[in-house]
């Protein structure tokens, strides 16, 4: 399963009471479990600041990922903001993976570079 992190920003039309955000919360997350069972939920946070919201799940795919922040956009009336997330142990794996460059050949071809290009 990947890992997503989502801001969400609510409506201003829709933050009429406390009472109201749970209510459309627990509306938003009945549509999220029937159309995306697999989607598990690992962190949520409430924030202060430019958005309401910071969720950390993890989906299949992308397009789970997307067909969440559609539901919450279409039955939550908010904006999302989804990015694909890795662990970093899993991110320095992928590294080991890529070709290795010398760092200090790095920065003398670039340095020859620049100097060429003026």
């Amino acid at each position: 399963m990947a890992t997503f992190v989502m801001l969400t920003r609510v409506a201003h039309e829709e933050l009429r009471s406390p009472q109201g955000l749970k209510v459309l919360e627990e509306q938003v997350m009945g549509h999220i479990r029937r159309e995306c069972p697999q989607v598990k939920w690992i962190y949520n946070y409430a924030l202060l600041g430019p958005h309401d919201y910071l969720d950390i799940f993890e989906a299949p795919d992308l397009e789970t990922a997307t067909k969440v922040s559609t539901l919450i956009r279409t039955f939550g009336r908010a904006d999302t903001e989804v990015w694909p997330a890795t662990e970093w142990g899993d991110f320095k794996q992928i590294l080991h993976k890529l070709p290795h460059l010398e760092t200090t050949g790095l920065r003398a071809r670039e340095t020859e570079d620049v100097a060429s290009a003026h």
